[in-house]
């Protein structure tokens, strides 16, 4: 199962990003509630695990809220690993924006 792993930099402190996260993840399932089914969302203080089901395909993962940084760790199904590259690439954009 191919992995994704990105860091990203912030200043906005632990209390603040995770507020922003979690406000983010609402907005996704608002958006898209109807495409995902299973989907699970787990805080531990500052990490968060997940898991959803898309097209048959299971997603999981964690994003782990420290000082200065986000980090994100998903298992992408094998039949994404094509797309790992875009996938990432959107994931950097969105966090970039929301952590600014």
């Amino acid at each position: 199962m191919p992995n994704l792993t990105m860091e990203t930099s912030h200043k906005l402190g632990v209390n603040e990003a995770v507020r922003r996260l979690k406000e983010k993840f609402d907005s996704v399932r608002e958006s898209f509630g109807s495409q995902v089914s299973e989907l699970r969302e787990e805080w531990d203080d500052r990490v968060l695990s997940f898991g959803f089901k898309t097209v048959g395909m299971n997603i999981s993962g964690t994003v782990t809220v420290e000082d200065s940084t986000v980090m994100l760790a998903v298992s992408l199904p094998l039949a994404v690993a094509l797309f790992k590259g875009m996938i990432q690439k959107r994931i950097r954009e969105e966090l970039g924006e929301l952590l600014t």
